[in-house]
């Protein structure tokens, strides 16, 4: 008896140790799959049962149990029941994970939105297209181009391909259509971005400025500026792993002010020679595009009524976290069909049916590399200037993020594609080279 008693004792040990060990892990894992059970159900109206199937459905989130309180609309996952985490759903501002039970009944702002334009065909509208046939188009070669990124190991969600305004191509995965919101991850990014090519054409401020960040008036920090900060150039440590414990994962998963993380680092490199991919340097932004406005109120509106409803992306919610800053970094949520207006607004420099969004001037900047990027990146897009996908123009620029989301811009082609998936396994290029080649 004394035997089997220092045997469940030793156990019960064993047990406390490894769950010391590895909580941080759990802790990450019971985050991720609460935040985005959450906003699959209560944002994207998807079942719980959906959710878990397709979106939470792969290692290790997979291991979560996922469980929904639909009128409190809270999302609950557990870690093998020794640790769980709760994420609340907050009309307008999209899902949060919870830190502290007062969070469920904290008070908040919420966004004011322009009333959808029902009437006037896509793009410019959400009313149906006038269909359009284009005699250089081979269309029997852009459905083989379809058929191949929707092989079942490829696992893509949503494919559009717009030609000169208009959709000539369009496909979705067993239950999704134009109606699904999808999250497009760093793709929020590229609309962070945004926001400041607005408020520059608006002449209410200069990204060629010092960044206005306090903390950072005493040190070399105080040399860095917007721009470095758009271009991931500012020679900031940070940590952008997700497979691990990293800045990037405390960050979403931990942290209840979002835009402090990447401030608190110090320098690594120098500004301007020193390019680092880094999530905490968007949600940074975010925090300084709230400093531009005199009261929350008009932060949280100044996205919807000079970007995202002003083009017609009305399914678009951007999440925020629980000190109400936007996350620029992940967390914007639309169809696929709002996506794609989004990267016609790039096509057109700007230019959103007779209404010039931001200057044209600002497209030029965003496509210029950035030191010490390789040609891969510019000022919150991405780009082909060094030809990593080498069978697509070497003009082409594209907002991008985690599993394959993509809205690809091919000026010269007159172009925009849109991929929403799951893996970023796909061959892109032979995609896209499929896509381009299809059109004579």
């Amino acid at each position: 008896m004394k035997i089997l008693k220092r045997i469940l004792l030793l156990l019960a040990v064993l047990l406390t140790l490894t769950v010391i060990y590895n909580y941080p892990k759990l802790n990450m894992l019971s985050g991720y799959s609460a935040k985005n059970t959450a906003s699959s159900v209560f944002l994207a109206e998807r079942s719980l049962e959906l959710t878990d199937t397709i979106d939470n459905n792969f290692s290790p989130v997979n291991l979560a149990s996922d469980k929904v309180d639909k009128e409190n609309e809270v999302a609950i996952s557990s870690a093998f029941g020794l640790l769980t985490r709760k994420a609340i759903y907050r009309e307008g501002l999209g899902a949060v994970l919870m830190l502290d039970e007062s969070d469920a009944t904290a008070p908040y702002l919420i966004p004011k939105r322009i009333k959808p334009d029902n009437n006037t065909p896509f793009p410019y509208g959400n009313a149906p297209q006038k269909d359009t046939v284009f005699t250089n188009v081979d269309y029997n070669r852009l459905e083989k181009a379809l058929n191949y990124l929707f092989e079942q190991e490829n696992k893509t969600r949503a494919g559009i391909v717009i030609y000169k305004n208009q959709i000539i191509a369009e496909r979705y995965a067993d239950g999704f259509d134009e109606n699904s919101k999808l999250l497009g991850w760093s793709m929020t990014k590229s609309i962070t971005g945004t926001i400041f090519g607005i408020l520059q054409s608006q002449r209410k401020l200069n990204v060629q400025d010092k960044a206005p960040i306090d903390s950072w008036q005493n040190d070399s920090r105080k040399n860095i500026t917007i721009h470095n900060l758009l271009q991931m150039n500012s020679g900031l440590a940070w940590d952008e792993n997700y497979e691990e414990i990293s800045d990037a994962t405390r960050m979403l998963f931990l942290e209840r002010n979002m835009a402090k993380e990447q401030e608190k680092k110090q320098l690594v490199g120098k500004p301007n020679q020193t390019w680092n991919y880094s999530s905490g340097t968007s949600n940074l932004l975010s925090g300084i595009l709230r400093s531009q406005f005199k009261t929350h109120q008009e932060y949280l509106d100044f996205w919807y009524t000079n970007l995202i409803d002003k083009i017609g992306m009305n399914s678009m919610t951007v999440e925020a976290d629980l000190a109400g800053n936007y996350i620029g970094s992940s967390y914007a949520w639309a169809t696929a069909r709002d996506w794609a207006k989004f990267g016609l607004l790039y096509l057109h420099r700007g230019n959103w049916n007779g209404t010039q969004v931001f200057d044209e001037s600002w497209t030029d900047y965003i496509v210029e590399p950035t030191p010490t990027s390789d040609g891969w990146y510019g000022a919150h897009f991405w780009l082909n200037t060094s030809g990593r996908y080498p069978d697509v123009s070497r003009k082409m620029f594209f907002a991008s993020g985690y599993q394959g989301q993509n809205v690809f811009i091919l000026p010269d082609e007159e172009l925009v594609i849109v991929r929403m998936g799951l893996t970023k396994n796909a061959n892109i290029n032979e995609f896209l080279k499929g896509v381009t080649e299809a059109i004579k």
